[in-house]
This record gives C-alpha cells, structure tokens and sequence, in this order.
C-alpha cells in the first residue's frame, strides 16, 4: 500500500504513523524526551534532541513501512505550538525550545492587558495574550537583552527547526503555526506590525509562511540515508498538533467539535474563516486556507488524577512511574467511579498548572471549594475530573456565545481511555461523545492533510466518513442537569478566588520570575 508519513513533534514525543487513503493507521513509532524544568517556571526542550527524536522516529518509522511492504510517498508535519526557538542562518538552533507551558512571560502578558493592548492584538492574531504565546515570550527576551533579541539571525519553533532538520533551504513556517503566535494577522494574512514593535523582531528573522498543504523538496540527502526513507521523498510542511487533532478524529464539520485530553486538553471545531470571540476566552488557528479552528486549550487534563495519584495514594516508596503510574491512576478513577455525580456538593478549580481557557490567567491556583469532613480521597478525584471536564463546558459556552452551535464531540487522548472520563465529559458538555478508534490522531491529522495535499483527498470533509470512532456515549440527564447548576458556581468561585490565588502564587519566592520592566 502507498503510505503518508504523520510525524508529530510534540512536548514530550515525537511520534510517526503510516496510513493509507482509507485513514487507519497501519504502524506506529514513538520517541520519547524528557520535558526540561531547570527551575519553576521554566520549561523547555533540547532543540537538537528534538530534531535527533524526529530522524530516529522516521527511521523506525521506515523500517516498519518496509516490513510490510508499504511505500512511503511523502512526510508530513504536525508540531506543536507555541514555542521559542533562536536560530542561526543555516536554521541550526542557538538554545532550548521554549515551550508553551513556560511561565517566565507572565508579567509581560499582564502589562500588555492592563495597558490595554491585548484585546486588539487578539482580534487580529487570534491568539490570547498568554504567556504561551512567542509574542510575549520575545517581549520578555527583550525586556532581559534587546540586543540579543535584535542579532539572533532568525526567530521559530518546533515546525521552523523540523523544516530546517528534516529539509534544509531557507526559513519557512506554516500558516498554521504562524497563527498560533501571536505575531501573524490572520485575516491580513501577514506578520502583524504592532505585534512585532512589542516582540522587537523584523519579519525577516521571522519564517516565510506557507500553506499548510505546501509541498517542499525532498528531504536532505543525509536525512534520507540517516531514515531509509527514498532521497525524493517529498515533505508536506502540514500543520500544528492541535488543528490536526481535529482532522484527525474527523471533527472537520462545524457542528462537530473535537476534545483532546491527555496531560491537558482542549475543545475546538472548524469554521471556514477566521473568527474571534468578542468576549477573547477562544483562540483561532489556520487548518488550511479555507478551514480554521476556533477553540480554547486548558492547562488541567489527566494530570490531575496523575497529581491525586501521588498526593492522596498513601504508599512508601519512590513515585510509580511507566505502567505502574498507569495502574494507580485507573484505581483511583475505579474509586472515584462509586462517587455520585457532584462529589458530595465538592467543587474542584484544577488549576494546578495555572489556566488557559477561558481565564487565560497563568497565575490561577487550585482549590477545593466546599471541603468537608465526610469526604473521602474518592470524593477528591471525582471533584478534579469534574472541575477539568466543567472547564471544557465553559469553552462550549463560548462557543455558544460566538453562534458556534455543536451536535457531537469526537474525543481522543490518554484519558478517554477511562469510562468515568468519557461519562462526564459528556454529561458536563450536554452532548454525545464518540471516541475516536485510533489514539494518535495528530499524527493521523497530518497522514490526512498529507494525502490532501498530494491531491488524492479532494476536501477535508471526506475525513468525517472515513476517520472511524466509537458509537456515542450519551450525557446523562441528570448528571446533565446537575452539572448546568454548578457551573456557574466555578465561575464565581473563580472569579471570587482570583485575586487571592494570583497574590499566593506572587508571594512564591521563586528565582525564575524576573526583574525588569515589560516592553
């Protein structure tokens, strides 16, 4: 069978699948790097492992295809968003990448919200001004040392170091990423002045944008001997993870979102033209030309049960790690299962790693609001998935607030792979959740829009029918109905607890928050 390659370069993987014009994915390779916290705050990634994980997974990933007797007719891209990254003339990287989930910026996000700044530059990027952004990643750089922000030849991310990596031949982005970082005017279709008087970079260090279906030459020389993949292999430059989650679970239609949830999480749909929530809570990225997704990402997923799993499961020892993790936290979620719906009247703001959407506050805390003596560790864990899955009603009451009604979710993430999960999404949403078969579908996204690309997937929408999911898990009526009740009671606990929770997160002495005056 001719096969596209997905590579997905993500926070903490890099993974490749081969799929076929049916859509099912036929191999998988997955390459693993640790997510580099030197201190609080920070959070980055070694630019030259990434690249290294991207060569070995196609290499593995090659080895597969031939063992099949597959042919692979073309690479495609899929990386994640925001990051950071200096780079030379010749796209070797100058440092670590850093990431979405580096919270160092947050004083520059909050000067440009208080100054007023922000909503404008949202309107026309479409990307919150959060300190995830490269806009206020590079305002914070140049608040540290303008001069280093002015002489580093070129400015990118994950897609702008895989392209340099994998294909050579200049500085080049896709549209896709360009919209998630706050530099670029979606509906201008260029970098956006204002947006890089505050960043201090000229367009020139930054990529030329391309269509997400741009086909590139063929990868480097070395990069084809290194994988064994054909040296003419083209390279289909794709799109970031999160619009290619949609693609990927089929949720292409604008009535059909989809729900990533793993570490975090996030709910979108696809419209045909950029759209920006008036009230600024949604984001918007390109998908292709004609397709963009609107949605909102929180920072709170699984990794809430993961932290119950080594804060409230007394046991001696080291942490679990690996598949003994995994067991702890599907005991806990048995546990949690037993607890009706509402946790015994005990709400969870999981917050644990600040918020995205629909506060876009990095300063947020966690809390449990209505603690009581008779609740138990079950109790806890139920209230933490309850509180990550009301989050996401929230992103669907923005939606609704846009005029963006949606029918169906189609979900897919390490944490659907739980009933309780699955349940209360859907009670929390009020709708029917569809699991979708294959959990890489990121990586499936970027087979999709390859073959899209090649001209042998005539539109997108043809990825409703041929991405295969499970029938739906219906919302209960009551679990429904209760839910509604208390979701305006996160919202004021949150809105209640704001400032107490940004003032204790203030008082933390930590070195990593810097001096100096944002730009």
């Amino acid at each position: 069978m001719d096969v596209v390659v997905g590579l997905d370069a993500g926070t903490t993987a890099t993974k490749a699948v081969t799929a076929g014009t049916d859509a099912r994915v036929r191999d998988l390779v997955s390459v693993g790097y640790p997510l580099q916290v030197p201190a609080p705050g920070r959070a980055e990634l070694d630019a030259g492992r990434l690249t290294a994980a991207a060569v070995e997974a196609l290499a593995g990933i090659a080895r597969a295809a031939r063992d099949r007797g597959d042919r692979v007719v073309a690479v495609s891209l899929s990386a994640a968003m925001h990051g950071l990254v200096p780079m030379g003339e010749d796209g070797v990287p100058l440092g670590p990448v850093v990431t979405w989930a580096d919270d160092r910026a947050a004083r520059w996000a909050a000067a440009l919200v208080a100054d007023g700044r922000a909503a404008g530059l949202h309107e026309r990027t479409g990307t919150p001004v959060h300190p995830m952004s490269p806009l206020v990643k590079l305002s914070w750089e140049r608040a540290q040392d303008p001069d280093r922000v002015d002489r580093v030849p070129r400015w990118g991310g994950v897609k702008e170091l895989l392209v340099a990596a994998l294909c050579g031949g200049g500085h080049r982005v896709d549209r896709s990423c360009a919209s998630a970082t706050g530099l670029y005017d979606v509906r201008a279709g260029h970098w956006d002045a204002e947006a890089l008087g505050i960043a201090g970079v000229r367009p020139g260090q930054l990529g030329e944008v391309l269509p997400t279906t741009a086909v590139l030459p063929a990868l480097r020389p070395e990069v084809a001997a290194a994988t064994g993949l054909p040296p003419g292999t083209p390279l289909v430059i794709g799109a970031s993870d999160g619009v290619l989650a949609n693609l990927g679970v089929g949720a292409v239609r604008p009535d059909v979102a989809a729900v990533s949830l793993g570490t975090s999480g996030a709910l979108r749909v696809v419209v045909p033209a950029p759209v920006v929530d008036p009230a600024h809570r949604l984001f918007c990225y390109a998908l292709t030309d004609d397709a963009w997704v609107v949605g909102g990402a929180v920072n709170n997923g699984g990794s809430v049960v993961r932290w119950a799993a080594r804060a409230l499961a007394a046991a001696d020892g080291p942490e679990p790690e690996g598949e003994a993790a995994d067991e702890l936290d599907a005991r806990l979620l048995e546990e949690a299962a037993g607890v009706p719906a509402g946790s015994a009247g005990l709400l969870c703001l999981p917050y644990l790693l600040g918020e995205r959407a629909p506060w876009w506050r990095s300063g947020l805390r966690g809390a449990y609001v209505g603690l009581r003596r008779e609740h138990r560790r079950p109790h806890l864990v139920r209230s933490a998935v309850e509180g990550v899955c009301q989050q996401l009603a929230l992103v669907r009451d923005a939606f609704a607030a846009a005029q963006l009604p949606v029918r169906e979710v189609r979900a897919t993430g390490g944490a659907v792979a739980s009933p309780l999960w699955v349940g209360t999404l859907a009670a929390a949403l009020d709708l029917p959740v569809r699991v979708a078969d294959s959990p890489e579908g990121t990586a499936l996204g970027a087979c999709l829009l390859g073959w899209h690309a090649l001209g042998a997937l005539p539109d997108l929408d043809a990825a409703t029918a041929l991405v295969d999911v499970s029938d739906p898990v219906e919302p209960d009526p009551a679990d429904a109905a209760l839910y509604a009740r208390l979701r305006p009671l996160v919202e004021r606990s949150t809105g209640a607890l704001t400032d107490v929770l940004t003032e204790l997160d203030a008082l933390d002495d930590t070195p990593s928050r810097p001096a100096g005056r944002p730009v």
